[in-house]
Parts: C-alpha cells; sequence; structure tokens
C-alpha cells in the first residue's frame, strides 16, 4: 500500500520541519506548524467526544484550517466534512441533516448559514485559544486507512447532492501522482485556485505537500490576484479550469502584468481549445496537462501529458483527448445497455476500477450498489470513445445526449469544434424543442473578451466542420454560463435557463 498523507506530512514534519508548508495571505506554516497544529486539533475533538466514524463538518471560506482539520480526523478516524459555502441555507441544511456531523467548525461570519441547527459548534476565531492547552502529539490508538476519512457531496448537477466517501488509502495515490505524473518535487510551490469543499481543490491541493514541497491557497479567483501570488510566492505548478486560463491569457493579452516562473499548468473540467492553447504557450511558457477525474475516483485517473499539447505536432487531435489512464488506473468502455466492451473508435461509458475509487455514497447502499459493480468497476456516466493508442475522448454526460431526428447528438462534440472559434470564450450546446426533429442543438456562447460574434458566421463555421445534423440551428451570446464552483458547466440549469426564457418570449 502506499504511505498515507498523514505519515508522509509527518516524515516531513521530523526531516524537514522548517520546511514552507502552507500559505494562505499572511499566514505561512511550515511542516512543524501543521504537524502540531493538527494534533492539537485531534487532542481538541477527542475532548469533545469526537471518535472513529465521527463526521467533523467544517464551514469556512479558504483557510489553512482544512488541512489542519484533515490531518487531525485523519488521526483519529474521524471523517472530515467540509461544507459549501456558496449553497443556499436550505441546502447546507440537508447536508447537515444528512452527514449528521459531531460538531461543526465555524467561521464567526458564516454562523447564519447554519441557522438554528443545534449540532455543536466551534467558532474558528476561539479555535487557537481552545487549541492552546492540547497535545500537540496525542497518544492515539491505529487507524484503519481504508476506513472513511473525507466525505464530499457532489455538487449535485444532476439532483440531490450525495455524500461520497473517501479513505485515506484512496487519497494515497498523491503521492505518485505528483511525482510521476506531474513533477512535483520538494522545490515545488503549488497554486490552489479552486474551493477546498471540492476534491479538487482539497485533494489536489496536497501535491506538492506529499513531496515536502509547498502549497499556496487563493481565494480570489480574478487573473490579477493569481499573477500576483504566482509572483509572490514563485509558484511552479497551478490547476485552473480552461476559462481561468482564458481569463489569465486576456489579462496578460491587455497589459497586466505576466505569471513568471511557471513550470506546468494543469487544467480540467473541459479539454484546451488549440487557440487558447497557442496563446498560453507563447505567454506562459510551461508544460501543460489536462486532467479527468471525479469526486468518486478521488481525483485524476486520467491525464494528457505535456508531449502531447503540441499544437504542431503528430497528433495535434489529441488536444481534445483526456490522455490515458495513469499507471496504477484500469479504464473499459462498456455499453451500458448491454453491459459489453465497445470497439476501438465507438463510444461506451467510461468505467473506472482503482485503489482511487471511492468507499461508495454515505448512507445510500442501493445508489452505490448501482455506481460501483461488485468487482470493483465505477460506473461514471461519462460517454467516451479510445483511439487505437488508448488515448481517451470524452464524448458527453449520457444525460446531455440530444436525440435530433432519430440521430444521437453529442453536445460536448460541438462545443469541441465552436471552442477552437477565435471568437468564442466558453460554450455549451443544450438540446432544445424542434418541430420537426424533435430536439435541436442550441449553443450559448461567451464570446471572447473584444470579440462581437455573429450567429450565421458560427453556424457555418460548425457545418463546415461537423455533419449537418450535429451543427446547432441557433447560438445564443451572454455575458457567462452558469457553473459549479469547480468550474464544471451546470446543462440542468442552463436547460431551465433557456426553457424561462421560451416561455417568456411566447
Amino acid at each position: 500500500m502506499q504511505p498515507t498523507l498523514l505519515s508522509l506530512m509527518r516524515g516531513f514534519a521530523n526531516a524537514t520541519p522548517d520546511a514552507p508548508c502552507l500559505a494562505h495571505e499572511d499566514e505561512r506554516l511550515s511542516f512543524r506548524d501543521l504537524d502540531r497544529r493538527s494534533g492539537q486539533l485531534a487532542d481538541l475533538l477527542v475532548n469533545e467526544g469526537v471518535g472513529a466514524g465521527d463526521r467533523v463538518a467544517l464551514l469556512s471560506h479558504t483557510g489553512t484550517i482544512f488541512y489542519e482539520l484533515a490531518f487531525a480526523c485523519a488521526r483519529i478516524g474521524a471523517i472530515m466534512l467540509p461544507l459549501n459555502w456558496r449553497l443556499a441555507t436550505r441546502e447546507i441544511a440537508q447536508i447537515v441533516a444528512d452527514a449528521e456531523p459531531a460538531v461543526v467548525l465555524i467561521q464567526a461570519s458564516l454562523s447564519p448559514m447554519l441557522g438554528s441547527d443545534a449540532t455543536p459548534r466551534i467558532e474558528l476565531d476561539h479555535l487557537a485559544a481552545c487549541s492552546a492547552a492540547a497535545n500537540p502529539d496525542p497518544i492515539l490508538p491505529p487507524v484503519d486507512p481504508e476506513a472513511p476519512t473525507l466525505l464530499l457531496y457532489t455538487s449535485g448537477t444532476t439532483g440531490q447532492p450525495k455524500g461520497v466517501l473517501i479513505s485515506q488509502a484512496n487519497l494515497s495515490y498523491v503521492e505518485r501522482m505528483a511525482r510521476e505524473i506531474w513533477a512535483f518535487d520538494a522545490t515545488s510551490v503549488n497554486l490552489v485556485a479552486m474551493p477546498l469543499f471540492h476534491i479538487g481543490g482539497i485533494g489536489y491541493g496536497m501535491m506538492a505537500l506529499s513531496q515536502g514541497g509547498e502549497t499556496v491557497l487563493l481565494d480570489k479567483l480574478d487573473p490579477a490576484s493569481i499573477v500576483a501570488a504566482i509572483n509572490r510566492h514563485g509558484v511552479t505548478h497551478g490547476f485552473f479550469v480552461p476559462t481561468v486560463v482564458q481569463r489569465l491569457v486576456d489579462h496578460v493579452e491587455a497589459g497586466g502584468e505576466a505569471p513568471r516562473g511557471l513550470k506546468r499548468i494543469l487544467y480540467g473540467a473541459a479539454p484546451i481549445g488549440e487557440p487558447l492553447l497557442r496563446r498560453a504557450l507563447a505567454l506562459f511558457g510551461c508544460a501543460f496537462s489536462h486532467a479527468y477525474g471525479a469526486t468518486e475516483t478521488a481525483g485524476t485517473v486520467i491525464s494528457l501529458p505535456p508531449e502531447q499539447h503540441d499544437p504542431d505536432g503528430p497528433n495535434p487531435e489529441r488536444l481534445r483527448s483526456c490522455g490515458r489512464p495513469l499507471p496504477w488506473v484500469e479504464v473499459a468502455l462498456v455499453d451500458p445497455a448491454s453491459e459489453r466492451a465497445v470497439a476501438t473508435g465507438e463510444v461506451g461509458e467510461i468505467r473506472i476500477r482503482s485503489g482511487m475509487v471511492a468507499l461508495g455514497y454515505w448512507r445510500k447502499p442501493d445508489e452505490t450498489a448501482a455506481a460501483i459493480t461488485e468487482d470493483g468497476w465505477l460506473k461514471t456516466g461519462d460517454a467516451a470513445y479510445c483511439d487505437d493508442e488508448g488515448f481517451v475522448f470524452i464524448h458527453d454526460r449520457y444525460k446531455d445526449m440530444i436525440v435530433s431526428g432519430g440521430e444521437n447528438v453529442y453536445p460536448t462534440e460541438i462545443e469541441n469544434v465552436l471552442g477552437a472559434h477565435l471568437d468564442v470564450g466558453q460554450v455549451a450546446v443544450i438540446g432544445v424543442p424542434h418541430a420537426k426533429w424533435g430536439e435541436s442543438p442550441r449553443a450559448y456562447v461567451v464570446p471572447r473578451v473584444g470579440a462581437t460574434p455573429d450567429e450565421a458566421e458560427m453556424i457555418a463555421y460548425a457545418r463546415a466542420r461537423l455533419a449537418h445534423y450535429k451543427c446547432p440551428t441557433s447560438i445564443r451570446f451572454v455575458g457567462e454560463l452558469p457553473q459549479t464552483a469547480s468550474g464544471k458547466i451546470l446543462k440542468k440549469e442552463l436547460r431551465e435557463i433557456d426553457r424561462a426564457s421560451a416561455e417568456a418570449s411566447a
């Protein structure tokens, strides 16, 4: 088994105690500091009656407390539950009622979001004083690394959010991923500009830490703040969704300060278009890697390496691919109707089997059984095809597929084409009712800064590159698209917006 992140962190606290570990705004923690704080918090929680398997919720904006609590829970076998502060009070109440935490650590300004919930609370403003008398190295019973340590509620794009249970063993692959796949080492400085209640934030944030490097936490996602943080801290690695990469490129091209010293940008949630990649490569001069994963896989399981990000290379089409499985990950493409593997080039559902696959859904045995087969394969719900060299191309979510005139149309295929248009900053395609074909694709486009795209020209652009039945018959230009905190576009919400607009104009 891989070493746990807790054992790695404690090892660095002994070997390189003064090495910088975490930074947020003006606060900087060494590995010794993180070890001491997580030990004191673990002792405090035990004295509060928290034991193995109990949930400890955290409602806070970005801060080092996320990692202090993660390691405190790992020490005592408790389960950390980071709450999404962007949710409505009603939604947070639903999650708290479902998870039944033993205690909530809460930022004072966010207290109203818990309403009158009776769960015991510890305000973060008082935490340092409460922890001061606690033992920084409490004697604790051994913890099973296969037991859950993290409970993350999915974004709920398909309905009620579900809690995903992730173990220390699931997360242990971070060390190999950081070292073997993304070239982290003890000198790396990792910028985490994703929300820490998401696996793409808290999980990705363990990358540099697993190698003895430093992690910089950032809660301001405007380009100027990102660039300032990169240059202030000497950041070498960062993870961004393509829309943030777009904003960074626009910022620099408009005369803003450029980031210096970056070695690699990791991106996910969507492919990166060739025009944007060319601009980013010219401005940043660093390597790019695409990451595909999910909460249910405890992070990235498929990656497209830097050498495949050459738009002038022998395989430029692979820029639309999310890459190949990591060495410890099995991927199968299966026809969900027949449960048979599909042939190379044919579309099937992505199935994942790995030690990274989560334990299941909290208190939802039927949904767990429906999502994870008895022999350990996770059914992702993502439609994809594979080329003859094993590169995986996401086709779409099966639920987002459009049936137009009896033909299956995958929105992602259209989005990949329109996303390469020079005037397009961001694009999403949905199916809308059509009198003749039943459904027809409609594209929602956020124009690139300074561009004034034309609907007819853009439809013609798509028709020159796709079969006509796949092409959008209408395009709506908008200022923004609804999306989750992790950057995934909310197709369900977009369909509701489109429906309301159609009813209003009827």
